[in-house]
Order: C-alpha cells, then structure tokens, then sequence
C-alpha cells in the first residue's frame, strides 16, 4: 500500500476517521455546535476532544453537555479535555489532559477512566505518560504552526522517535493537514490531530 493510500480513499478523498478533531470555538465562523453539527460531525472524525481550556469550569460543563448530545446523535465519540470534573459528572470514561494535570490526576480518579490522552512534547513525556497511566498520546508541534508561531517544528524524526520509543498509539499534532498527514501515518503515528482543518471548514 502506498503511503497516501494509508489516508486517502481513491485518488483525493480524504480518510477523515484517521484523524482527532480538536476543537477551537475562536475559529469556527459561526457557533462551535453549528461548525460541529454542519461540518465536522458529518465527516466521522475518529473523535472529537472538546479543548476550550479558557472557559470557566460552570461554562465549559455547559458546553460539554450540548456538544456531547450533538456527538452521540452523529454517533462520534467525544473526549473532554483539561476539565476531570465535568467529565466525570457528566458520565465520561475518557479525559485528555497535558501532561502536569496528568501527573496531578489521582489514582482514584485515573480508575475511573478508561481512555487517557495526553500531550507531549518530548520522548521523556511520552515515557512518563505511560508510566502516568495515559492510553495514547498526541506528539507536537509536528509541522509549523500558526498555534505556535515563532518556535520551530520538532519534525517528523522527532515523531517517529515518540512511536518507537511508547507502546501507545500516538497522534500527530500541530500543522498537520490534509497534505502532510500522510506522511506522519508513514512515521509510524497512528492518526493525525487537526484544528484549524476542522474549524474553518465550510
């Protein structure tokens, strides 16, 4: 199989179940939950990880309960992320969290989770998350991006030094898009995680 074979069906048709929508409402041009329900939904993403980490705690609960009756309609799972306490007051079994929270996570509360994310952004994060518990892990920043402007990409060596280096299924993340995803399938990720990709469609 050919490497653009591992991401795209036919000749240009993108395998968007390959991929991780994280969410930014900053980007979308209407409402979060328009951009969800119209645009991104329909694709069938792998997941979806509701990052909207400036919210209060009350107004991040919110959302989450209105983007999560729009995931189960669409039948997508979604992941929340950052906030422990409104997943698991809400009935969630998986949490995406960057690395400090993980380490701060209690083992009570890990149990209580079945899917861990976390996100790395060095072999010896990706290490300490296995040790922490994580079941996969997003690698970053991949490519240049605008998230991160003026530091530089750690590359796709660096990828693949993550891939080899945890027996966890990790995600390729920051500036990765339809034309470069590809080439972190080939580095030995197990998906891709898209932002900007996935707001800003229409």
């Amino acid at each position: 199989m050919s490497m653009s074979a591992d991401i795209f069906l036919g000749d240009s048709q993108f395998d968007w179940s390959k991929c991780l929508c994280i969410t930014n409402r900053h980007l979308c041009p209407g409402t979060l939950e328009d951009q969800l329900e119209r645009h991104v939904l329909p694709l069938r993403p792998r997941a979806v990880i509701l990052r909207e980490k400036d919210l209060t705690p009350a107004e991040y609960s919110d959302l989450l309960r209105r983007v999560a009756a729009l995931c189960r309609a669409a039948d997508v799972p979604l992941i929340p992320h950052t906030f422990v306490d409104a997943a698991l007051q809400q009935g969630f079994t998986a949490i995406h969290l960057p690395m400090p929270a993980l380490l701060q996570l209690s083992p009570s509360d890990r149990q209580r989770f079945t899917v861990v994310g976390a996100s790395v952004h060095s072999v010896d994060e990706a290490r300490a998350a296995v040790a922490a518990g994580a079941t996969y892990v997003t690698a970053s920043h991949i490519f240049p991006t605008d998230c991160k402007k003026g530091l530089p990409p750690r590359g796709l060596p660096f990828l693949r030094s993550v891939c080899t280096a945890v027996p966890l299924p990790v995600f390729a993340l920051g500036g990765v898009d339809p034309a470069n995803a590809a080439a972190c399938l080939a580095s030995g990720a197990s998906g891709v995680c898209m932002m900007s990709e996935f707001m800003t469609l229409s």
